[in-house]
């Protein structure tokens, strides 16, 4: 049986979650710190935050309450302020993110990451795969059926998918198996 003492991996106030960034008053008046609590690969529990649009806050609340009672581990989850912003860097720990006011890479188009309006879930365990071969992060391995791994039909990805979630593992150009977002309705 796992040790249920509650380990927190990020214990922040908003303005420490969004300090240094670059987003617009406007844009962060829309955006709230949630607390998420998920199993960790050490089976012990965790409770980490997300910064996520306002709009979406209770239904990844609901989410990351079924990651947690399904068991799916979590690298991590803290704001990627704890990065200094760097989306590599974040992402080679292994740590759900959302909100990083950014552009989607190699474009001048603002990710859905800058609204709050994506997640980003174990990248090193649900990498992405570019169409020139390359996999970010780097040395991430793709084993679907391991712990923490999305694939089609797991229930993570129903999840979010019967919600009306987008899945990168579904996109054209790249195949960004962490990544999830959900346009404005």
């Amino acid at each position: 049986m796992a040790d249920d003492a509650l380990i927190v991996d990020s214990a922040m106030d908003f303005d420490s979650a969004v300090a240094g960034t670059s987003a617009p008053q406007e844009l962060l008046k829309t955006l709230r710190l949630i607390a998420v609590r998920y199993r960790g690969f050490d089976s012990r529990l965790h409770q980490g935050q997300l910064v996520v649009h306002r709009d979406l806050a209770a239904e990844i609340g609901e989410i990351f309450s079924l990651i947690q009672g399904w068991g799916f581990p979590l690298g991590r989850a803290v704001p990627i302020v704890q990065y200094g912003w760097c989306d590599e860097a974040s992402m080679a720990e292994d740590n759900a993110s959302a909100f990083n006011y950014r552009l989607v890479e190699g474009t001048r188009r603002l990710s859905r990451h800058a609204t709050g309006r994506a997640i980003d879930i174990n990248p090193r365990r649900n990498p992405v795969f570019y169409p020139d071969g390359r996999v970010a992060p780097a040395g991430a391995l793709y084993r679907p059926g391991e712990p923490g791994v999305l694939a089609e039909g797991h229930p993570v990805l129903c999840a979010f998918l019967e919600r009306g979630w987008r899945w990168g593992g579904h996109f054209d150009h790249v195949r960004d198996y962490h990544h999830f977002e959900k346009p404005p309705a």
